[in-house]
């Protein structure tokens, strides 16, 4: 099985920011989110047999709640939101939101198109679909390339993104049958 876990929360989360590829650290709530999203993991599935997390401090840092060796793979990394990092949700103009709604290709100064983060995770999850069809791998990364690997999952496009929402620490399980996805569960909460 294939799951995925959004990494706890960090100040700039609480904060409302717009994180993307900044390298935050957990916050005290965000810590307790990891062991809590861990230890419900292990009891609903059992053993984890791999974690493969974000680069970034505030995946690896969830990653590190199972107490195993976490493998990186720069592929699961999130949306990089350029200018619009750091910025709160609040004051990204309308227009942007517009423009990334309409337009998977938009590229905002300095950052990174959906349609690019939506090929690197596709990508990136076929390539464990060999290993997720015989054992439990979770992958901790952050709400976009979640949201692109539920789309991968369900068949459809990265357009889904704008009509779900991930809370932190959450968990989305997908089964690999033969070798086609299936999506079981859907922001799962310990």
């Amino acid at each position: 099985m294939l799951i995925l876990l959004r990494h706890g929360r960090t100040a700039a989360n609480e904060a409302g920011l717009l994180q993307g590829r900044l390298n935050q650290d957990l916050d005290d709530l965000g810590r307790q989110q990891a062991i809590d999203a861990a230890a419900y993991i292990i009891d609903e599935v059992g053993s984890v047999d791999a974690v493969v997390a974000s680069p970034l401090k505030r995946a690896q840092q969830t990653a590190s709640a199972f107490g195993v060796e976490v493998e990186t793979d720069e592929r699961f990394v999130e949306l990089s939101y350029g200018i619009y990092e750091g910025v709160p949700h609040a004051d990204v103009p309308s227009e942007v939101w517009q423009t990334w709604r309409n337009d998977y290709s938009y590229v905002p100064e300095g950052g990174e198109s959906l349609k690019a983060l939506d090929d690197r995770v596709r990508t990136a999850c076929g390539d464990l679909v060999e290993r997720a069809a015989h054992e439990n791998v979770v992958v901790v990364s952050h709400v976009s390339p979640m949201k692109s690997a539920v789309a991968w999952a369900l068949g459809v496009d990265i357009g889904i993104s704008w009509n779900c929402h991930l809370d932190h620490a959450s968990i989305c399980r997908v089964a690999i049958r033969g070798r086609r996805p299936v999506l079981l569960t859907f922001n799962e909460t310990a």
